[in-house]
């Protein structure tokens, strides 16, 4: 079997899409924004939702018309040649392994508000959570997305019935609006907070194969999968910035118990909240864990990695290759337990890795997409070249590994193009 099973409908994608970006900061980055730029933090999250759109729109619609496991690699490749794909290719295999413990460790934020782990015990937790990763993905993408379009449901839910609750109306919006002075310099700076929250867009495009009609419900699902979650943030911080909350907890806690204490809801904030950002949390590293898997699986079927990661299980997955990512995760959280090192020091540095990624996968759809798409282009560059820029020095972690690999996959190229000139010729 050398085929994936395309299983993922629209509503199932968008369900992936949204959980996905939601992640790890669905109840922790609104509560973030607001500690730096106050009532302004609803100005920076509606700016960044619409910045974010004409980025997701490119890659669905390179996603929808050139559908492959390689994701940007893939369309870098058809626009800029092998050796520019390949080296985009190897530098999301190899942030994957560090990103994605880094959210697993931030998602126990939101397990610390149900019970206390600490030491052995909490490495022993993450890594069973590795191991249930990858028993979720053994039959495919598939039991997950359904998973995931149900958990998107349950976190739209809960946040409309604290709408519900906090009984606001036209006039307290009105006048929260004219009683808010945004500040430059605080909106930008909890744009640079709040992107986070958007990284995940890409990892999309990865499984575009496993879409029964990827030219027809793609595009669909990831734009709904992005307006649903600017949607979700900009009314959690609403929501933050009009109950009070008390504490140094999570405040999406404080909130819920506040506004649902005469509730049979009552005191069950913790307990919601956690599980729902637990499952969150998980759902975002399942994604990138799944999409980092058909990259090396494709990669093995090209040559440029071993072939031992070429092979699918009967049911499509490319299980040595998912085995592997999840056993480097597992590796990079054992090291850092063990270690000195703060593995969360190391996501700016991974975050530069993406604003290369997202800014050649744009640049390539100048070459792969009607000239009519431009302007929606041109926007997402400039937004992948203002966050470069915010990013500075941290930036500098994502040019040396393009620097170090893009000279070895121009070798490898060569090399293997010699060595097929000499089979030819032989025979």
């Amino acid at each position: 079997m050398n085929q994936m099973t395309a299983t993922i409908g629209r509503w199932q994608g968008a369900g992936l899409m949204a959980t996905t970006l939601l992640g790890t900061g669905v109840f922790i980055l609104p509560q973030m924004t607001i500690e730096v730029a106050g009532s302004a933090s609803l100005l920076a999250w509606l700016l960044l939702t619409v910045a974010i759109i004409p980025v997701a729109l490119v890659f669905g619609l390179l996603a929808s018309r050139f559908p492959h496991a390689a994701g940007p690699a893939y369309f870098i490749e058809k626009a800029f040649g092998a050796t520019a794909g390949r080296t985009i290719g190897l530098i999301f295999l190899l942030v994957i392994p560090i990103g994605a413990p880094a959210a697993i460790l931030m998602t126990f934020q939101f397990l610390d508000a149900l019970v206390s782990i600490s030491g052995l015990g909490q490495l022993i937790a993450e890594l069973l959570i590795v191991a249930v990763l990858l028993l979720l993905n053994v039959k495919g993408i598939q039991v997950s997305a359904k998973l995931q379009f149900a958990l998107t449901l349950l976190i739209v839910a809960v946040v409309a019935i604290l709408f519900g609750a906090s009984g606001l109306n036209v006039d307290q919006l009105e006048n929260f609006a004219h009683s808010s002075h945004p500040q430059f310099s605080g909106v930008m700076l909890a744009m640079g907070i709040g992107f986070w929250s958007f990284l995940g867009i890409e990892a999309m495009t990865h499984l575009a194969s496993d879409f029964r009609e990827p030219k027809k419900d793609l595009l669909p699902a990831m734009m709904m999968g992005t307006v649903l979650v600017g949607i979700i943030y900009l009314a959690c911080t609403f929501l933050l910035l009009m109950v009070p909350t008390e504490g140094d907890g999570l405040a999406m806690i404080s909130a819920f118990d506040y506004l649902l204490s005469n509730t049979f809801l009552s005191g069950y904030g913790a307990y919601i909240i956690g599980v729902l950002g637990i499952a969150s949390g998980l759902a975002t590293v399942n994604v990138y864990a799944a999409s980092a898997a058909r990259l090396l699986w494709s990669f093995s079927k090209e040559g440029i990695l071993p072939r031992y990661f070429d092979k699918l299980n009967p049911h499509g997955v490319p299980f040595r290759a998912l085995f592997a990512i999840l056993g480097a995760m597992a590796v990079v959280i054992v090291i850092t337990f063990y270690s000195t090192q703060e593995l969360e020091d190391l996501i700016a540095w991974s975050n530069g890795v993406f604003v290369i990624i997202y800014l050649l996968a744009m640049l390539s759809a100048v070459k792969l997409l009607s000239k009519r798409y431009l302007p929606l282009v041109i926007a997402g560059c400039l937004f992948c070249v203002g966050l470069g820029i915010a990013l500075g020095s941290n930036m500098i972690y994502a040019m040396v590994l393009v620097l170090v690999i893009a000279p070895f996959m121009w070798w490898q190229k060569a090399h293997l193009t010699r060595k097929y000139l000499l089979s030819n010729s032989q025979g």
